[in-house]
């Protein structure tokens, strides 16, 4: 098994809802991303995917969440802005944009601080 992985970052606020603690008022972190991508076999040119493809589409995502407050944006509407809930919308996310086929592991990580991260894979 082959795997590449690239790393971004982006700042933004948040609030939990439903939650009770000092989460639930509104704060803001310097998130850090770490997407992965795996496979059996490389491609022709000795490669899982292009890291220029795979970084362009990772902070193009990440600009859509950076410096706003989370809970504004129509996903979080409907979501509670977690970290594992913002893994799973960059997940989907780079799967639709890079078009990532099932054969391939894709893996998000996000730390929302130096200590504490959320992963999501399926």
């Amino acid at each position: 098994m082959f795997e590449v992985s690239v790393e971004a970052v982006f700042s933004s606020a948040h609030h939990l809802v439903e939650y009770k603690g000092k989460c639930e008022n509104m704060h803001g972190h310097n998130w850090k991303v770490q997407a992965s991508v795996g496979k059996e076999s490389l491609s022709g040119m000795g490669m899982v995917l292009d890291f220029v493809d795979f970084k362009k589409a990772l902070n193009e995502i990440l600009m859509l969440l950076d410096h706003k407050l989370l809970n504004d944006l129509p996903y979080f509407k409907k979501v509670n802005p977690t970290s594992e809930n913002i893994a799973k919308y960059i997940y989907d996310e780079l799967r639709r944009v890079l078009n990532i086929p099932a054969a391939m592991n894709l893996k998000v990580r996000v730390w929302e601080t130096d200590t504490s991260s959320a992963t999501y894979y399926e």
